[in-house]
């Protein structure tokens, strides 16, 4: 058998770290919503490939530029495409590190 009040805390008072995971991870649910809706934006090839990405990494649209078709081969193609991708990636990564860097700070550990 169980005694009364076996789960309250003395005093009849809130759990003081309880309360401060709540704020955090309200904190990080809204810093999730933000990296959702920024973007960031990387070119290669002098402007020819240009890859927009969100802050929780997913490409939104990726632009070649006509003019760069017409003298580019395939592998040239390819090289730009992945370099402006990886580039987009570690933009994203930056932002997402300066968005939710801050609130690792506050885990009570």
């Amino acid at each position: 058998m169980m005694a009364k009040g076996f789960n309250r805390m003395p005093g009849g008072g809130g759990n003081p770290m309880m309360a401060q995971l709540q704020k955090l991870q309200a904190q990080m649910a809204a810093a999730q919503e933000r990296l959702a809706e920024e973007t960031v934006t990387a070119t290669a090839g002098g402007g020819a490939i240009k890859v927009v990405m969100t802050g929780d990494q997913k490409c939104q649209s990726v632009e070649i530029d006509a003019e760069f078709l017409k003298d580019a081969d395939a592998e040239m193609l390819n090289d730009m495409v992945l370099t402006a991708v990886n580039m987009a990636l570690d933009k994203s990564r930056e932002l997402q590190q300066q968005v939710m860097g801050p609130l690792a700070g506050g885990l009570p550990f």
